[in-house]
């Protein structure tokens, strides 16, 4: 089939690439010039495992083509696909939906027989109504049908994720469109991935209620670990017993500073404020999205806590910076609050990533990027780990503390055991491990040193 894409960002060139890989023609259309010429020259806007060779085989194929002018791309095209950005709006929270209005009004215009014009965009509930109306004062003759199809990739993960599906999620009022969904995921029939046909509004929703979903698993485990500290327990040993029961799953179990990326924060507040519209408020989410925020800049205060004297000049060494491993994507990572709140109480920080630091630099621009994580511990007074990269997994602790200048390793995502750090001679802090004197709430402060208290204050 012949497929176009509008915008090339995460979601749409990892679509497109997939979509080239399963044997369709496929134009990848973005206004960014820049980018669309590095595209052309193999060069990818973003670090995925597997992106690049993919793009260039089916490039070099001949399947897979960039551009910039929509038109011809979309006059060609059985499916066009609207994959632009859609980030919270400033001012609101809701979600920003300028960028695929004005994407379905240059679709209009170029309409040339019957089309499927597919939102794989992460929109609130209703906005294909809206696209239908865009398109029909863009082209009233035209013969199109619009139809939602979120995507759940998971970054990091994302070409499995298409190629291998747990479910592929068609939102269509047609069956005309309906069955052209259908032949252009066939491919994929193969792998038995199941697809689940319902309305569009239904399809809309499912992508907002399945990420919320994540995030309150996500919190719920969190604020689990605050009481397993508290109670003398571990989490890790609470998840997995909960885990094996299949009705919950062990998925999204793991507690760490906090949960973050494009998606997650976005998403939630996006189905906050549509609830609101509506009169149904979504309490539980409203809680959710709350406690995350907070515990971000609360790691911050864990590591100052675990400082002890003499915050103020201390040097802080932070080994992962993106809000997941295998992403360069710094958007509302934890790294953010915490290394703020570190220096609001007069840290100086270091700090490595396999791949984030470029992008970590607009964000943390005082934060002196280091070539290893061996590096990044020189002359450190602690060490947090804040994402849990492969690299970070195997470190040498003994080296590792030997550059250091004080042994104190704060662990946020429970990536070392407590016994082979302290036999590296290290003061160790995990989450939920049952060690009250480091719990991340904010009703231990009290128990710190004075100049720890102040240094708190400072980071609130």
């Amino acid at each position: 089939m012949r497929i176009t894409i509008v915008g090339a960002g995460y979601v749409g060139l990892v679509s497109a690439a997939c979509f080239a890989d399963f044997g369709h023609d496929v134009i990848c259309v973005d206004k960014d010039e820049a980018r669309v010429t590095a595209l052309k020259h193999g060069r990818m806007p973003i670090f995925e495992p597997g992106l690049e060779k993919l793009v260039m085989r089916n490039a070099s194929a001949g399947r897979l083509q960039f551009e910039q002018e929509i038109g011809p791309a979309v006059a060609t095209a059985d499916v066009v696909f609207i994959a632009v950005g859609t980030p919270s709006r400033r001012g609101d929270g809701h979600a920003d939906l300028s960028h695929v209005y004005a994407a379905a009004r240059e679709i209009g215009r170029s309409l040339t027989g019957y089309t499927v014009i597919a939102t794989k965009s992460t929109v609130p509930v209703g906005t294909g109504d809206e696209v239908e109306v865009v398109l029909r004062e863009a082209a009233p003759n035209a013969r199109f049908d619009v139809v939602s199809n979120p995507e759940f990739l998971r970054e990091g993960a994302a070409i499995s994720d298409f190629k291998r599906p747990d479910r592929i999620v068609i939102g269509a009022d047609s069956g005309a469109a309906l069955a052209v969904m259908q032949e252009v995921y066939r491919p994929l029939f193969l792998n038995r991935s199941p697809v689940v046909a319902m309305g569009r509004r239904c399809a809309e929703l499912t992508k907002y209620a399945a990420n919320a979903f994540l995030a309150t698993k996500i919190t719920f485990i969190n604020e689990l670990a605050d009481l397993c500290e508290a109670v003398g327990a571990d989490v890790q040993n609470v998840a997995h017993g909960m885990g094996l029961d299949n009705r919950i799953g062990s998925k999204f179990l793991h507690a760490g500073p906090g949960y973050g990326g494009s998606c997650f924060p976005k998403d939630t507040l996006a189905l906050l404020k549509t609830a609101q519209d509506h009169e149904t408020p979504l309490r539980v989410v409203e809680a959710v999205a709350s406690v995350n925020e907070a515990r971000k800049r609360a790691m911050g205060r864990r590591i100052i806590r675990a400082l002890g004297r003499d915050v103020r000049g201390s040097r802080v060494a932070i080994l992962g910076l993106t809000f997941k491993p295998n992403t360069d994507d710094m958007r509302d990572s934890p790294a953010v609050a915490i290394v703020q709140a570190l220096e609001d109480a007069g840290v100086r920080v270091s700090a490595y990533d396999p791949e984030g630091m470029e992008a970590a630099r607009t964000y943390l621009p005082n934060v002196t990027m280091a070539g290893n994580a061996y590096e990044a511990a020189a002359d450190a007074d602690a060490l947090a780990i804040v994402t849990e990269w492969d690299l970070f997994r195997a470190l040498d602790l003994e080296r590792l503390g030997a550059a250091m200048r004080h042994r104190r390793l704060i662990d946020l995502r429970n990536v070392y055991s407590r016994a082979a750090a302290e036999a590296a001679g290290f003061a160790y802090s995990a989450i939920g491990t049952g060690s009250p004197a480091v719990s991340a709430s904010a009703g231990h402060a009290a128990n710190v040193e004075p100049s720890a208290g102040r240094a708190l204050a400072a980071a609130e």
